[in-house]
């Protein structure tokens, strides 16, 4: 439908859209940013798009930086290259007799443990910034059996005091 076109919308407006008539005009992308704000689609696409940036950053973080040091104070050990082979690789590859070396390479499972343990603290540090605790509701506490109940309690909900 071209944008400035009117049409007749069959049903009542709702109270959510206060600016929707019955007979009227509809803006595509301001009811689909009212949709984005009110579902939290938004801050999930964020999450996502910050979660994947993260990801590669800590893993050059990881693969670049952190075990380039660790590596060379254990003896100039590259992780990335550790690993334990079961069956050598046998010919060159394109050839009929070509197999490929098996190998466990557990070198990059330590390289992926530190990035997701980076990866771990620092969303935990992000949301710590960002996700604030609810303060504690109000309440009294109960003389007898020291229940916390509600502030316009008259009965302690534990022991059935009055208080």
């Amino acid at each position: 439908m071209p944008a400035g076109s009117a049409y007749i919308i069959p049903q009542a407006p709702r109270p959510d859209w206060p600016d929707r008539a019955i007979v009227g005009e509809i803006d595509p992308v301001s009811e689909f940013r009212a949709f984005l704000m009110k579902t939290g689609a938004l801050a999930l696409a964020i999450g996502v798009i910050t979660g994947v940036a993260l990801g590669g950053v800590v893993n050059s973080l990881v693969n670049d930086i952190i075990m380039p040091p660790i590596g060379m104070l254990l003896g100039k050990i590259d992780f990335s290259q550790l690993k334990i082979v079961l069956q050598q690789g046998v010919g060159v590859e394109g050839d009929a007799t070509y197999a490929a070396e098996v190998a466990i390479r557990y070198g990059n499972f330590i390289n992926l443990i530190i990035a997701f343990v980076v990866i771990a603290f620092v969303v935990f540090w992000i949301s710590k910034m960002f996700i604030k605790e609810a303060p504690a509701a109000p309440s009294k506490t109960c003389p007898f059996c020291k229940e916390s109940n509600a502030v316009d309690a008259s009965k302690c909900k534990a022991c059935a005091s009055a208080i």
